[in-house]
């Protein structure tokens, strides 16, 4: 709901939207609940579904990811552990230390609604029905929205297109900046040819 009111406070009409990890989530929502407010999708590092709340995978995933926090590390000591395992190898420490450090800043509570709220989205039905132009683009060495998983998202989103950003782990944008600007570029020339 945010997100549409934002766009339409911007009052410039339906709007391609951005979306990375949680965020393609949220955008993918968006497309399904508000189509008319969508002229273009960009779903990075992402997939649309994650499992049921109640699976044994999903829960260890939980209770790995909030095990820092509950040992008291918080928000700087999870992303010190976590970030990490989550970029391509040879990150260069400058993308480590900005991931890092955005993470750090997310509030404890935010973090922890977000993830539980994760493991039951399930967005897989609504792909064939997206009818705006999507690019669906990943981190060849990402390992939480592996490369096969954005693949078969865009195969299954009508006249999708899928790129792989090589040297990319999960955090494909800060990681390869250039690489994922350009991506994002043509996408949006595409979304938005005027």
């Amino acid at each position: 709901a945010a997100v549409v009111r934002l766009v339409a406070h911007l009052g410039r009409g339906p709007a391609v939207l951005v979306g990375h990890s949680m965020g393609g989530m949220v955008a993918q929502e968006v497309a399904a609940s508000a189509p008319a407010v969508v002229a273009g999708l960009v779903l990075a590092s992402t997939s649309p579904a994650f499992g049921k709340p109640g699976g044994d995978w999903q829960q260890a995933f939980l209770q790995s990811r909030f095990a820092p926090l509950d040992a008291g590390l918080g928000m700087a000591g999870l992303a010190a552990q976590l970030v990490p395992s989550m970029v391509a190898p040879g990150a260069a420490p400058e993308a480590i230390a900005a991931a890092q450090s955005l993470m750090a800043g997310v509030p404890e509570a935010t973090y922890r609604a977000a993830v539980a709220a994760l493991v039951s989205f399930d967005r897989r039905a609504n792909l064939p029905l997206i009818g705006v132009p999507t690019l669906a683009i990943t981190g060849a060495h990402d390992r939480t929205s592996a490369p096969e998983v954005a693949q078969k998202m865009a195969d299954r989103i009508p006249g999708a297109h899928c790129v792989i950003v090589p040297g990319a782990g999960h955090l494909l944008n800060i990681e390869q900046p250039e690489a994922f600007n350009a991506a994002l570029l043509a996408h949006l020339q595409l979304a938005n040819p005027g």
